[in-house]
């Protein structure tokens, strides 16, 4: 018998607890972990891919050197030396933004990155930073630092006490939430329906939740805007708007009945795809329910009008009486809080456009810079440019608009450092590769995740296996290089002396300062649960810190603790989308499609096709397409087409299936492993294709600068190659399934 290890998943948002037995340094089997009280043992098949990536012998583990084409083992003091040097040359000859930094999502589900490395970027003072934030959430976080005062107050649906779920641009049966961490979202679904709820999906792929879902609406991709506008109308017209407890706590509601008056469900029904009575409908119904709660995700935040969409969620839920209320879209309040003291000094309350890029003047959020301008600020001569670049767990070529683009332009680069353990898409153009420890080698502890929970619990995860002496953890190497990158500058004096502090106490001990710190860990109040590190060591499986809590107008951040019903960026922001509804829609009948993404249950990060359980079976990159635009276009289901969009093509396979609303198509993200000098051998042999070639960085909404995904024009031809039989037969299969 093995040794049992408790611990968190980290290879999606959803906190599921796994019981991990080994023996000697293999993994043996990973379950779901029953006694975990927030996920009571839901795991979903990518749980087990934690042991494919331990084992990975792909798996970078020592220190990389690029000499011509092909790359070295170095040393680690080599390697932080040659790192520190050619950074310090760059800014020394360009200026201080020469230096640019890219941050992939995984470092969220890391607690020492999530602490350490913003350290090292303060330490490169450059206006150039950049992260998988403007691909994705940066609206709802726009939206709620201008509602509510701090970018990380996140409301989250109270799945477990609605009586009704409106889900926009969203599949949780899939992803376990996102911006809403639900383990065992399925199950949550299925028991508002036994409590005599319904769940309401709008979206124009009939997902795996809308398959569950009580109703589902197609709705155009891009429009999701006007939807809610013409909800928010139809509220007000029918006297509906009843914000109960909260109306002494908001600024703005006269001018936001003013707002609405002019997009009336007949005059947005057209553009949407659902028709005027059904828009009331489905507004008179969400008033109605007894307790109520709108969720917008992905694709709601990732189009032209992703900050207006999110600002539009958040007023639906606070203008019907559903606002931090039970079984509503509440706050959390985790263990260790990023949103109070003292971690809101570190994580920032959040600014909006302080500065913007060079080129397009995007503005900045929080100290980033929109991604789909980096590949721009790279290949774009003159002052400013960015010559040397930082990226650490991301892979940007294959997860950001244009990557053809930003591919050429990292060829280009004077110098790059990618910190790692993959030699992959991105990393393969990178002059150093400093791979950290893999997942199950260091603690771990969800920072933000906690922060977006439907439930307040807190778990700490012991590392599975020792460290190899010759590693390095991610948080060694940001402090490492912090301390080089100040080394010799009397100027930067605090950094090294943080650097040094930080470094002894290491991520185990800051965590245990911060959960004393937090709201239950205050010995002097009474009823705290004086939680420490030690006692959620005793506490394996995690504790439970109960159901989430009404707590405004405390825990706002705005002036006069109110919320900001109507933000000034916001309602200007109207006028685009109004200027929006005079251009044509797209026309299928003339070869116009509209491209949407699709998540996947075994995918979330393109590293994950490198696990051969997770990419194993039917060919999952295919384009689905609905049975009318495929006759009308005369594709067969199965064969290869081309798909083409303002910057680029693809080839993938076709799958004809109807749960694709006419006029629309979609590709999975995370393919397109085809790239030569990659050591990614599984991927490469499911290699599909990546649907970031064909998105465009020109596209983004305005106000936000987030990348807009949803909703790219594209063109379908057929290509008269087509896959092998086996292929073709299996393609679909899985979705299916």
């Amino acid at each position: 018998m093995g040794l049992q290890h408790y611990r968190t998943c980290t290879l999606c948002e959803a906190m599921c607890g796994i019981a991990v037995e080994t023996e000697a340094d293999h993994v043996t089997s990973i379950r779901g972990d029953r006694d975990d009280p927030f996920s009571k043992g839901h795991i979903c098949p990518k749980a087990v891919g934690l042991k494919d990536v331990h084992e990975d012998p792909d798996r970078l583990r020592t220190p990389l050197v690029r000499v011509g084409k092909e790359f070295m083992a170095i040393g680690w003091d080599e390697a932080y030396d040659r790192v520190a040097d050619n950074l310090k040359r760059v800014q020394a000859r360009y200026g201080r933004s020469a230096v640019g930094v890219y941050q992939g999502n995984p470092t969220v589900h890391n607690y020492g990155s999530m602490i350490f490395a913003p350290m090292f970027v303060r330490s490169l003072h450059t206006r150039n930073r950049f992260s998988a934030t403007s691909v994705d959430q940066l609206p709802h976080m726009l939206a709620d630092f201008l509602m509510f005062g701090h970018q990380l107050l996140f409301p989250i649906p109270d799945l477990d006490r609605t009586d009704h779920l409106l889900v926009l641009g969203a599949n949780p049966a899939v992803s376990n939430g996102s911006l809403m961490t639900a383990p065992g979202a399925s199950d949550r679904l299925r028991a508002i329906q036994r409590r005599g709820g319904r769940v309401v999906v709008l979206d124009p792929r009939r997902t795996e939740t809308a398959v569950l879902a009580d109703e589902h609406h197609f709705i155009r991709p891009g429009s999701d805007a006007l939807f809610l506008l013409a909800v928010l109308h139809t509220l007000f017209a029918e006297k509906r708007v009843q914000p109960g407890r909260l109306t002494p706590f908001l600024a703005g509601l006269p001018e936001v009945e003013s707002l609405v008056q002019s997009y009336s469900p007949e005059r947005v029904s057209a553009r949407v795809g659902i028709g005027a009575p059904e828009i009331r409908r489905i507004a008179l119904e969400f008033a109605a329910a007894k307790r109520a709660v709108c969720y917008g995700r992905v694709g709601v935040s990732t189009q032209d009008f992703g900050a207006l969409a999110c600002w539009l969620v958040n007023l639906l839920n606070i203008v019907t009486g559903n606002f931090d209320r039970e079984g509503g879209a509440m706050f959390t309040r985790p263990a260790v809080d990023l949103v109070e003291p003292p971690l809101r000094a570190a994580f920032g309350r959040g600014h909006f456009a302080a500065f913007k890029s060079r080129l397009r003047q995007l503005p900045e959020f929080g100290g980033e810079l929109p991604v789909a301008a980096m590949a721009e600020e790279i290949d774009t001569e003159g002052k400013g440019q960015i010559r040397a670049l930082v990226t650490s767990a991301g892979n940007p070529v294959l997860s950001t608009p244009n990557g053809a683009r930003l591919e050429r332009a990292l060829a280009g680069l004077d110098f790059m450092v990618s910190i790692d353990f993959y030699l992959n898409e991105t990393t393969r153009h990178a002059n150093i590769i400093l791979p950290p420890t893999g997942p199950l080698e260091h603690d771990h502890y969800d920072l933000v995740f906690h922060l977006l929970a439907v439930r307040n619990t807190s778990k700490y995860s012991p590392a599975v296996f020792p460290r190899p002496e010759q590693a390095r953890h991610d948080w060694e190497i940001f402090n490492e290089l912090t301390w080089r990158m100040s080394k010799g500058r009397f100027s930067r004096l605090a950094a090294r002396a943080s650097a040094g502090v930080l470094g002894k106490l290491g991520p185990r001990g800051m965590l245990d300062l911060l959960l004393r710190a937090g709201p239950y860990g205050d010995r002097f109040v009474p009823g705290s649960t004086r939680l420490s590190l030690r006692k959620l060591e005793r506490a394996p499986h995690g504790i439970d810190l109960g159901a989430l809590t009404p707590c405004l107008p405390g825990r706002l951040f705005t002036e006069h603790r109110k919320i900001v019903l109507a933000p000034e960026p916001l309602v200007s922001d109207l006028a685009r989308l109004e200027r929006s509804l005079a251009e044509p829609a797209a026309a299928p009948e003339k070869g116009e499609l509209l491209l949407i993404g699709r998540r996947q249950l075994r995918s979330n990060n393109s590293w994950m096709h490198n696990s051969q359980r997770l990419v194993k079976g039917p060919v999952r990159c295919t384009l689905q397409m609905h049975p009318s635009d495929a006759d009308s276009l005369g594709l067969e289901h199965g064969k290869v087409v081309e798909v083409s969009s303002r910057v680029g093509s693809l080839q993938a396979p076709l799958e004809v299936t109807d749960t694709l609303m006419p006029g629309v198509v979609s590709l999975p993200h995370g393919w397109g492993h085809n790239r030569k000098g990659t050591r990614l051998r599984i991927a490469n042999e499911h290699a599909g294709a990546s649907i970031n070639d064909i998105t465009d960085d020109a596209r983004v909404d305005v106000l936000s600068g987030n990348a807009s995904f949803s909703g790219v024009p594209v063109s379908v031809r057929a290509v008269h190659e087509s896959r092998s039989a086996s292929e073709q037969t299996d393609v679909g299969r899985d979705a299916q399934a």
